[in-house]
């Protein structure tokens, strides 16, 4: 405790957002070692899947920024626009991109069946699906994120 506590007088913030982080990525490990009953190291550190360590880290960021500058400071403001943004994002331009993956996978699936001498290379060849997030998933995060900020300690 001692050592958490001298994070954060180090940077408040910072470590708030970080712990938020972290403890998403730690949840979808559990998850899916609950759900798929085994361990999938990936999840530690892979973007995708619930809840959101996005959201987790820039609310948790949000909400501790809040709380050290106060709400009307021009770095809650800031912060906020950022946690919007990437919020956004996730659920929009990188889910996008996962949806795409699944199809170029599955066309390029059935390709490589069709003309397996063809291209030796690509028949390894997958791109990554779960990039993104649903709103669900990004809702979870982001109350994550907001319960993390306002229990750390103020330093």
């Amino acid at each position: 405790m001692e050592l958490l506590r001298s994070a954060l007088s180090w940077n408040y913030v910072l470590v708030t957002a970080l712990i938020g982080s972290l403890l998403a990525q730690l949840i979808k490990v559990i998850i899916n070692l609950v759900i798929l009953g085994r361990f999938v190291p990936e999840r530690m550190w892979g973007a995708g899947g619930m809840p959101s360590s996005h959201s987790a880290t820039v609310c948790a960021m949000v909400v501790a920024t809040g709380r050290y500058c106060g709400t009307g400071s021009t770095e809650f403001a800031l912060s906020l626009i950022f946690a919007i943004i990437v919020m956004y994002d996730a659920m929009g331009v990188r889910r996008e991109t996962g949806e795409q993956a699944k199809v170029l996978n599955r066309l390029l699936s059935e390709w490589i069946d069709q003309e397996v001498n063809f291209l030796p290379q690509f028949n390894t060849k997958k791109l990554k699906e779960m990039v993104g997030h649903t709103p669900i998933q990004v809702l979870t995060g982001a109350i994550l994120g907001g319960v993390i900020g306002f229990v750390m300690p103020m330093a």
